[in-house]
């Protein structure tokens, strides 16, 4: 495994209490970062119970300088306001942004609600938008924003035409991105998984997952640790030269 020296910088990661989030936070907590845990603070507060335990055990660990747990709901713009002033007044500044956090409710289109529909992409594309918007006023000189899309984003899937455009949208957001802020040499990229291995996949049936699986050319599904090690790579000085890209983490799916 390649040494990242992330020590004096600060990462945020969004919707990092649980899997593929909790995964790039812990890596770059293994990498001496400071880190900004954030969750959605459900009614029944699951969220909650899980960003602590996550941060309990990212303290223990002799590489983690400082653990901050922050709530907000990414759609929300004045909360993520005030989440990015809250990172500025803690650590001084930002260094790394991690846009992670989404839902899926996957229909086809003919069984989608208008409010299926808006929940996803009020989550997972109005809510980057928020969180790149209001990082760029707190990342210090050459920071990385690292936008987590999704393969759904460059190929059609069933039943994920939400999804599909959110992510699709995402992708669109950070070519953009990267261009309004390559003056500061903050780098803007992307990465887009294939279907990965945590709780979000409950749902998918055994005969989808099969089919899945058939177009998988490495034979198996991703892990978040996949993910979390290509993330580190886009945040790293070593990528300083390359933005408004994206990079599918598939396994050969798009081949």
């Amino acid at each position: 495994m390649i040494a990242y020296d992330f020590s004096q910088k600060t990462a945020l990661v969004t919707g990092s209490s649980r899997g593929i989030g909790a995964a790039i936070l812990e890596a770059f907590a293994r990498a001496g970062a400071n880190c900004v845990l954030h969750f959605w603070d459900d009614p029944d507060g699951a969220n909650r119970r899980d960003a602590e335990n996550h941060a309990a055990k990212l303290r223990a660990l002799p590489s983690t300088p400082r653990v901050a747990v922050l709530a907000a709901d990414i759609r929300d713009a004045a909360q993520v306001e005030t989440l990015m002033q809250t990172v500025k007044q803690t650590f001084g500044g930002l260094d790394i942004l991690v846009n992670n956090a989404g839902i899926l409710k996957d229909r086809s289109i003919r069984k989608m609600t208008p409010d299926d529909w808006q929940a996803v992409i009020q989550t997972n594309l109005t809510g980057v938008f928020h969180g790149c918007k209001f990082a760029a006023e707190i990342l210090n000189e050459q920071g990385r924003i690292v936008n987590i899309a999704s393969v759904a984003g460059l190929v059609g899937i069933h039943g994920q035409a939400n999804y599909a455009a959110a992510k699709a949208g995402v992708i669109g957001l950070t070519r953009s991105l990267a261009k309004e802020l390559a003056r500061r040499q903050i780098t803007v990229n992307a990465v887009a998984p294939g279907v990965v291995n945590t709780t979000m996949i409950g749902d998918i049936k055994p005969d989808v997952m099969a089919e899945y699986l058939k177009q998988i050319p490495m034979g198996r599904l991703a892990e978040p640790t996949d993910i979390a090690n290509a993330v580190l790579f886009l945040a790293s000085a070593e990528s300083g030269y390359i933005t408004g890209q994206v990079l599918p983490i598939t396994g050969g799916w798009l081949v």
